[in-house]
Order: structure tokens, then sequence, then C-alpha cells
């Protein structure tokens, strides 16, 4: 019988010691790394919990808060134009051919008030309990008692084609750079973010924009989801109303002028 000191067990001595020296000094590591980020959470916290709703922004807060804040900023960007306006004015001393080729500029441009017979249309999302009011159609999908973005285009665009001179909305007055955009179920508006009911008003001839969107065929397969799941439709003649210009930028980032 041969003695176990001349010839070791597999996995003792030398070759064992070589074998698990890499695995001590990872764990170390590990053990090391962990400890460097529990005193950094601690030293972040300083004594309070960093785990608590007070202390964590909602992503919708924000969104909120940015959009507050660039209706502000449209505000005091439509303040300075007037102030810039009214000085060039006063010292360019431009001729009355000029000043009325620009006050006509401007009207195009949508950057000034805008005065006539107004028609509003409002759209709404559908109740969230709705169901099929007619026989041999499908009971609703979530995606069938929203408002769209192709819906709020079908009402801009048909009130375009009607003739219309300007086109507000919600708050604000459309421009030829301006896009109307949703995301899931809020409306993105040149920076600012809104709920529905949506509201779009047009300044023209009421008779005309209501043809316009009775012909439109991509409002016709939305009154079908009017009619059948209850989505919100109103059109209203609002009489004489004073459409506000345009306050936002209008610098244009993209366009090249045509060669």
């Amino acid at each position: 019988m041969s003695n176990s000191a001349d010839s070791p067990r597999p996995g003792s001595g030398p070759d064992r010691i070589r074998r698990f020296r890499p695995v001590r000094l990872l764990t170390m590591a590990v053990f090391a790394l962990a400890g460097l980020i529990f005193f950094t959470s601690f030293d972040t916290a300083n004594g309070t919990n960093i785990r608590t709703d007070a202390s964590l922004l909602k992503l919708s807060d924000l969104i909120q808060e940015r959009s507050h804040k660039n209706g502000q900023l449209d505000e005091s960007n439509g303040s300075l134009r007037d102030d810039v306006e009214t000085l060039a004015e006063r010292d360019n001393g431009s001729t009355a051919a000029e000043a009325a080729k620009l006050a006509a500029l401007e009207k195009h441009a949508g950057t000034q008030k805008l005065k006539g017979e107004a028609l509003t249309v409002t759209l709404n999302d559908a109740p969230p309990n709705a169901t099929a009011k007619l026989p041999g159609y499908p009971e609703p999908q979530p995606d069938y008692l929203v408002i769209h973005q192709q819906d709020l285009q079908a009402v801009v665009n048909a009130l375009w084609q009607g003739g219309a001179k300007g086109i507000k909305v919600m708050d604000q007055r459309l421009i030829s750079t301006s896009a109307v955009r949703c995301v899931g179920n809020t409306l993105i508006l040149q920076g600012r973010v809104y709920s529905p009911p949506y509201k779009v008003q047009a300044i023209g001839d009421p008779e005309k924009l209501q043809k316009s969107l009775s012909a439109s065929p991509a409002i016709q397969n939305y009154m079908v989801y009017v009619n059948v799941y209850g989505l919100g439709w109103k059109v209203e003649e609002d009489g004489t109303r004073t459409m506000p210009g345009y306050t936002g930028t209008v610098d244009l980032h993209y366009a090249k002028p045509v060669e």
C-alpha cells in the first residue's frame, strides 16, 4: 500500500491552492464592489429613503411640467415679437407699401389675429365600458374607443379643404409647419401636451366647412365608430370669433429654398 503523503489526493496540495486562488480574488472583488455600492447609496440618500414616491418624479409629471413651461415661453416669445416689430416700425421708417406687404404676409403666415365666423369640432374618447350599439359589429377593442392621430388630421385637412382661413387646435393656432401628432392617448402639438376632448376651431364659411367635413372619407369612417361604439363627435357654429395668432417660434430647421 502506498503512503498517502507520497501521492497526494486529487484536488489537494499545490494544485488545489493554484486552482482556487483566482476564485478567492474574484470573491473578494465582488464583496468590495458591493460594499462600494452600499456606501454610495447611503451617501446619496443622506439619511432619507431614496425609494419613496415623494423623491421620484413621474414621467407624466415631467411631461406636464415641460408642456406648461413651453406654453409660458410661447407667450413670452409672442410678447417679445410684438416689441421687436414695434421698434422696427419706429426705427426703419418703412414705407406704407412695405408695411402693407408685411401685414399681408403675416396674415397668411398665421401670426396675426383673425376675426370671422367660426365653427368648432369636438372629438372625444368613447366610454371605457362601451359596447357595440348596432348588430353585426364586433365588441370593441381598446383601440376602437380612443381618438387617434389620423382622426384629428382628418378634421384639420377637411377644414382646410373647406376654405378655412385659420385653424386653432385646443388653444394653439396652426401654421404651415404645425404637425398634429398623438402619442398614446395624448396630443403633442408644438411642444405642448393635451388630453381629450379635443377641440378644433376654424374661421371660414360654416356651410362650406360642414360640407367638407361630411364629404371626407376619413371622417365618414370615423362616424361609423361614433354610431357603433360611442366615440365623441360634435360640430357647433360659434358665430363671430377672434382667433389668436401663432406665438411660437417660426424658425425652419430642415427646409431648403427651391433651386
